[in-house]
């Protein structure tokens, strides 16, 4: 199952691919929501290779997610790839600049069952796509905010500094 979602930030491209690699500020944020979050692999600075094991609670059920980072080309892409009990998929985040101080920010997302039970569920969310699609489209317009929050918050910063 394919989901897709794109949004447009008021920041430029660096900025906005910084915090999007900013791996510990997204550890910390999956924490203070509930998750545990470990790191499973041994490197020393970000980059590909890197590795997390997510435990969280969802809709009553304790669920559990190794998720790697696949790819990254600085200031255009993110991707990871990850692998739960019943699910697998693959997430790209991919940047564009439209000009010095906005950023496109396009979302992919491909998820494929590893059992019958996660097929008949992924058949009950292609049911209720249009709910999931909307859901995802209000999370990276939130998300879009923030940025711009952030980066407004960073100029101001800027000007008090200098």
């Amino acid at each position: 199952m394919h989901f897709s979602s794109r949004t447009d930030i008021e920041a430029p491209i660096d900025f906005v691919y910084a915090a999007l690699s900013d791996f510990d500020a997204w550890e910390r944020a999956a924490m203070r929501r509930g998750a545990e979050v470990a790191r499973t692999d041994k490197l020393r600075a970000a980059g590909v290779g890197m590795g997390w094991h997510v435990a969280f609670r969802f809709r009553g059920k304790d669920r559990a997610v190794d998720i790697r980072l696949t790819g990254q080309v600085p200031e255009a892409k993110l991707t990871f790839a990850g692998k739960g009990r019943m699910l697998e998929g693959d997430m790209s985040v991919d940047l564009v600049s439209l000009s010095p101080k906005r950023t496109r920010m396009v979302l992919h997302t491909d998820i494929r069952p590893l059992t019958l039970a996660a097929r008949l569920l992924l058949q009950s969310v292609k049911l209720a796509k249009g709910r999931v699609q909307t859901r995802l489209n209000t999370r990276m317009e939130q998300l879009s905010v923030e940025l711009q929050a952030r980066f407004a918050a960073s100029r101001s910063r800027g000007l008090r500094d200098g």
